[in-house]
């Protein structure tokens, strides 16, 4: 009984072991399959195990047990009349009639169990896995033979051309370029693709990775990447079929350059291409525009303290974050404090986005803002570079809740009140709103400009009447009223008199004589005794609060309020912001007039000895002078040497020598500089001048080239101040001294 089970079970684990070499023959065709094709041994070992797993799942071998090989065996062996399942029992669960049978059909088993093969579907899977394997080959092949051919598909402007650098180029054909390519890797957080091109000249986001690929048809001994700050050996891989040489570097450029490449053969003999620029160019911040709402907002204590705003967000690569830095102020003066907090968006900031628009309901009860507190907000905007993001911030937005009640106070100083009110900040707002005008002006109606200029003049008077109220003025004007001119002082010939004070006409005994009857009336007049401590209210002179200088300074900046006023109620702004900037300047100087807490002591210097004064010894005292000449360092030295030695070789001839060559390469670097900014301006001239420092002759056009290139990239010269002598002839001489000797 023993005996039969383990048979069945024999043929169990075979088989499970063919159906699960089956799923090997998948993976392993698939597998080679992506090795031709890729050439990377890495890539195949992944395929071969995924396409296995995935086939191992599908086929489930170790989902065959007992029963299912007991199945088999009955439903494929003849001689095992359905009774193949009586091995699997015990002994003692069979009857007599059964066991005689279990004991047939186990001797059955022992002789034809290794005939009988489990059904499997080993030879599809080896067609499969051969299928798969003929075309990674002949996708292998192919891809060879295009990469083989493929600079013939290159256009010739992309084509690097490799040109002898020796003096005497080699007799023999060099190796050939089959393949050029760069593969540019752009930075994750762009979301760039990666990007293959034959064209040398590159231009690339700050980050990007590049990886040169050049294929040569031949025996190669090195190839080097010039001018990149450090001679760069590119790494090489030769097939081991044909007689190629495949070279490969990776590079990340930091800044704009240029570069070349350079390769030896076996033989010794150098070749170098042409220069190539690579251009890089920096991420752009984030741009973010505020909308709906004005930059300065103000609420009265029963209004609904809320506004809503928009911020249009755009960045080229991707949004990273978005939030409000809002900073509430509470308090005035020294006892001010500030609070920052951090708001989101009502809308959730799509990360990697280039465009957004964010709306935010900003309620300042819920920011425990009382009355006389100030809210000042701008919006915060990063995007998705790395290690660093790009951050832009907004403009300052402010709202604030008035405080309609002041208590007032005394402070120190030289004043006894405090007489800086509030609304000496007014002028500053209003030249604020003046220059948003001017702004919107071409947005704007002209009945809408015109109103809206004509609010700012009557600001202005209110905000000059309010400083009248200081000057004493008790008028709504604020500006004293001239006395009336009698006419019959008036000549009517004369169209400026009564406006100017004449000493010269024949009215002017009439002054005299009023001044001597002021001085007999006053001799008769007693003086109040309370005159000099009683505030005259009716003389604006006398019913100010400010002293002397600081009533002047106040009077002009009301005059200027005056013009101000008169060119907004004109509607032309952009002429009263002068006015208002005086005016606002005063102002200022008023309030810092207040600011002194400190007594100006002065110096006083101990009195001098008339009998020892002038007698000091000065014979050891001598007069010190130095001249320094500094001069500036020419940036551009060698550039104009170049273009020197290149005239001796155009007018006389002859070839290059080393030290003419030694300069041209240093004027090379000079011009590599400039060129960073303008590549395909100096381009041309740069690679010619490099030809210029490895080869001894040059066609003199070249040579004329390259000077007139040089020529063109000298900055003009900043014009040096001089003396100029001017020359004067003998008559002219003659002349000057008759003149001289008559003025004597």
């Amino acid at each position: 009984m023993q005996e039969g089970k383990q048979l069945i079970q024999k043929f169990t684990k075979r088989w499970q072991l063919k159906r699960g070499l089956e799923s090997v023959l998948y993976g392993l065709g698939a597998g080679l399959c992506a090795g031709f094709i890729s050439g990377n041994i890495l890539t195949a070992i992944l395929v071969f195990l995924a396409v296995t797993g995935i086939a191992l799942l599908i086929i489930r071998p170790w989902n065959i047990g007992v029963e299912a090989s007991s199945k088999y065996i009955d439903d494929h062996l003849q001689t095992a009349e359905y009774s193949s399942s009586l091995l699997l029992a015990a002994p003692i669960e069979l009857s007599s009639i059964a066991q005689l049978q279990e004991q047939k059909i186990r001797h059955r088993l022992v002789t034809e169990n290794n005939t009988l093969q489990p059904k499997t579907g080993l030879k599809r899977a080896a067609m499969v896995s051969g299928a798969l394997l003929l075309i990674g080959l002949g996708v292998s092949q192919f891809l060879n033979f295009n990469g083989n051919t493929n600079n013939e598909t290159i256009p010739e402007k992309e084509r690097i051309v490799f040109q002898s650098a020796d003096s005497i180029a080699p007799s023999y054909i060099p190796p050939a370029l089959l393949d050029q390519k760069v593969i540019i890797r752009y930075p994750q957080y762009t979301g760039l693709p990666t990007q293959t091109t034959s064209t040398m000249n590159l231009r690339v986001v700050e980050g990007s990775r590049l990886v040169w690929k050049l294929n040569f048809d031949g025996a190669v001994s090195d190839v080097q990447i010039e001018g990149l700050g450090e001679e760069v050996i590119m790494d090489v891989s030769k097939s081991t079929t044909t007689n190629h040489s495949n070279f490969t570097k990776a590079f990340l450029p930091q800044s704009s350059g240029y570069y070349n490449f350079r390769f030896s053969d076996t033989l010794g003999a150098n070749y170098a291409s042409e220069i190539y620029a690579i251009e890089v160019f920096k991420d752009k911040a984030p741009t973010v525009d505020i909308k709906d709402i004005s930059q300065f907002t103000s609420f009265d204590f029963d209004d609904n303290k809320e506004f809503t705003f928009a911020a249009e967000i755009a960045d080229d690569y991707g949004i990273s974050s978005a939030e409000i830095i809002a900073t509430v102020s509470k308090g005035s003066g020294e006892s001010v404090k500030f609070r920052e907090e951090k708001l989101a968006f009502d809308q959730s900031v799509q990360v990697g986005g280039k465009l957004a628009r964010l709306t935010k309901r900003m309620q300042l009860d819920q920011l425990k803002m009382e009355v006389g507190d100030e809210l000042y907000f701008y919006v915060a905007v990063s995007d998705q570079k790395t290690p660093r993001p790009n951050i832009t911030r907004s403009e300052t937005y402010f709202a604030v809740i008035k405080d309609t009640v002041s208590d007032g106070f005394f402070v120190e100083g030289t004043m006894g009140a405090d007489l800086m009110p509030d609304y000496f900040r007014s002028q500053r707002q209003l030249i604020i709103d003046t220059e948003k005008l001017i702004k919107d002006r071409p947005t704007l109606t002209i009945k809408e400009f015109k109103s809206r200029s004509n609010e700012l003049g009557y600001d202005q008077k209110a905000l000059r009447l309010k400083y009248g109220q200081f000057m004493g003025d008790e008028a709504d004007s604020g500006i004293a009223v001239t006395p009336e001119i009698s006419v019959e002082d008036v000549d009517p010939d004369d169209p400026t008199a009564g406006y100017r004070h004449d000493h010269d006409t024949e009215n002017e005994h009439n002054l005299v004589d009023e001044h001597h009857e002021e001085e007999e009336g006053g001799e008769e007049e007693e003086k109040s005794p309370l005159e000099d401590y009683v505030h005259n209210h009716d003389d604006p002179e006398e019913s100010t609060l400010f002293t002397e200088s600081l009533r002047g300074k106040l009077k002009q900046a009301m005059a200027e309020m005056w013009d101000a006023e008169l060119y907004l109620r004109l509607a032309t702004p952009k002429e009263s912001l002068p006015y208002q900037y005086k005016a606002l300047k005063l102002i200022q100087e008023i309030k810092n007039s207040a600011r002194i807490y400190v007594h100006r002591i002065g110096f006083d210097p101990p009195p001098i000895k008339e009998e020892k004064r002038l007698t000091g010894d000065l014979s050891e005292i001598k007069t010190s002078y130095t001249r320094d000449d500094i001069a500036e360092e020419d940036r551009h030295a060698m550039m104009r040497e170049s273009i020197s030695r290149l005239e001796l070789n155009i007018t006389r001839g002859g070839g290059i020598t080393n030290e003419a060559k030694s300069i041209f390469a240093k004027a090379g670097e000079e011009l590599a500089r400039i060129a960073i900014n303008e590549p395909a301006r100096h381009l041309k001239t740069l690679q010619q001048l490099k030809w210029l420092t490895e080869e001894k002759v040059q066609d003199i056009s070249v040579l004329r080239a390259v000077q007139k290139g040089l020529l063109q990239a000298l900055p003009a010269t900043k014009p040096a101040p001089r003396t100029t002598k001017q020359y004067r002839g003998s008559l002219e001489k003659i002349f000057m001294k008759e003149l001289q000797a008559n003025d004597g």
